[in-house]
């Protein structure tokens, strides 16, 4: 394309809902195409998509960025974590994958926990302590409720690797999704034989782990692949080790994440190994690590009480103190997987408004909590937050931040931050550059930095003792019928 100043480059965005696809200019980061398709995910006790949908999906996102995609000399695919991926010898689907937010393997979360030498034993061979989100825990799920399923895979893969394999016909992934599986050895770099004889996973089944920078293939020769054969094709990576590329993250950098789950996360030079199993030990897309901790309950449980409440989710008042822990889905951060939403300290004069923030405080309060969990003991506390999502545009929720965490905030303009970290990988394969610095170039992060303020402490301390009072009440199982 003539007005592009270097070569063109796509970067893929496979989430559970969607795919997305921008064509870039490398040269400047200018989104010159965009595409989207959607896919459907299974409703009732699991949660599943059949990864064909992944590919058309795809397909169609490329076919509507148009002569663009056709005029690319790169390609790198984000997606989803964790999902687990059956193929049989042909290469198709066993069975619709099990995705991340599918928690029936919780009790396998538990038992390979007990089994193989405790928290202590998994967060140091492996960064992380299995939970009913990683693929560990669903192959064993798989195995023990669908074993003929199991006896039929000849490949397993993640999300993304299935769409990279699509592309190049090869089997490979790349060390910051493979982190997210619980059976590779973030010590080691490499898959972790004695786990996987103890889930009985052969390591024949599993891609090959490129390197970072390093080239995962080229497109392959088939008239329904809208690029040219011999494409080269990126790594790609799970979602969040993505979007930290899309943000040309350096280590210590906070960021925020606020979407229907929160996630808080840093880039650090240290492997994580957190044994409370609250920091996964991800690694990232380059060569360093990816801290990061997540919780069930930000946005979508927000929006709910002011639902419940008959506001619009800015309609927030300051001034009450009344506690509200918004943990309405049961809660990962605090692991209180048996919580419900709790309510303290209500007066004859507290007011909708003042109710509606004290969610926010409570949602904000967990998040914070767990970024100083994720941060190395010497990360800069004046450093900006970086704050990211659906939400991180909302005035309310940004205030929120501003006021609990003491920090200044940058809410970088850019949106598609996971599709933009991929293509950036996509760049850094064609030209050799570390792709977080080819994201820095683009100035992906560039936005309103807002001003820090003092910190509530009188607001943390209080909810802090609020959830330490109530943990009794928090972990007993509420009865949901």
């Amino acid at each position: 394309m003539s007005e592009a100043e270097g070569p063109l480059v796509v970067g893929v965005d496979s989430s559970t809902q969607s795919t997305k696809a921008l064509v870039v200019d490398a040269a400047t980061g200018r989104v010159v195409a965009t595409g989207q398709a959607p896919h459907t995910v299974s409703s009732g006790a699991g949660r599943e998509s059949d990864p064909r949908q992944w590919w058309d999906a795809l397909c169609e996102a490329l076919r509507q960025c148009g002569e663009a995609a056709h005029e690319a000399a790169a390609v790198s695919v984000g997606g989803q974590q964790h999902g687990l991926v059956t193929l049989d010898e042909r290469g198709e689907p066993v069975r619709p994958a099990l995705l991340w937010n599918d928690v029936r393997s919780a009790p396998q979360a538990r038992r390979l926990t007990e089994e193989l030498g405790g928290a202590k034993f998994w967060a140091e061979r492996t960064g992380s302590v299995p939970a009913a989100s990683f693929t560990i825990t669903k192959w064993a799920w798989l195995a023990e409720h669908e074993p003929e399923a199991a006896r039929a895979t000849k490949a397993v893969r993640l999300p993304h690797d299935y769409l990279t394999g699509r592309l190049t016909g090869q089997g490979t992934t790349d060390r910051g999704d493979a982190s997210g599986t619980g059976w590779w050895a973030s010590g080691t770099e490499a898959y972790d034989e004695e786990i996987l004889a103890h889930v009985g996973l052969d390591p024949v089944l599993l891609p090959r782990v490129v390197r970072p920078g390093e080239v995962a293939g080229t497109v392959r020769d088939s008239h329904d692949l809208p690029f040219s054969k011999g494409t080269l094709v990126a790594p790609g990576t799970g979602d969040n080790a993505a979007a930290a590329l899309g943000l040309g993250l350096r280590p210590g950098m906070p960021v925020m994440s606020l979407g229907t789950s929160g996630t808080v996360y840093a880039v650090s030079q240290r492997r994580p190994a957190d044994p409370s199993g609250t920091v996964a030990g991800f690694a990232d897309a380059r060569g360093d690590w990816l801290p990061l901790a997540c919780t069930l309950n930000c946005t979508l449980a927000v929006d709910r009480v002011a639902t419940l409440l008959g506001l619009d989710r800015e309609t927030v008042e300051p001034g009450a103190a009344v506690t509200l822990l918004p943990f309405l889905d049961g809660e990962r951060t605090p692991n209180l997987p048996n919580a419900s939403g709790l309510l303290h300290g209500l007066r004859h004069d507290t007011t909708a408004g003042q109710l509606l923030q004290a969610a926010y405080d409570g949602a904000v309060h967990s998040l914070l909590g767990a970024l100083d969990l994720v941060l190395d003991q010497d990360a800069d506390p004046s450093a900006p937050l970086l704050l990211i999502g659906g939400g991180a545009r909302g005035a309310a929720w940004q205030q929120t931040v501003l006021r609990l965490s003491g920090r200044p905030v940058q809410v970088p303009e850019a949106k598609e931050l996971v599709a933009l970290g991929a293509a950036a990988q996509a760049a850094g394969v064609l030209t050799g550059e570390d792709p977080a610095a080819v994201a820095r170039r683009w100035n992906t992060a560039a936005g309103p930095v807002l001003d820090a303020v003092e910190r509530d402490e009188e607001t943390l301390a209080r909810i802090a003792g609020v959830l330490s009072d109530a943990a009794p009440l928090l972990e007993r199982p509420t009865d949901t019928h």
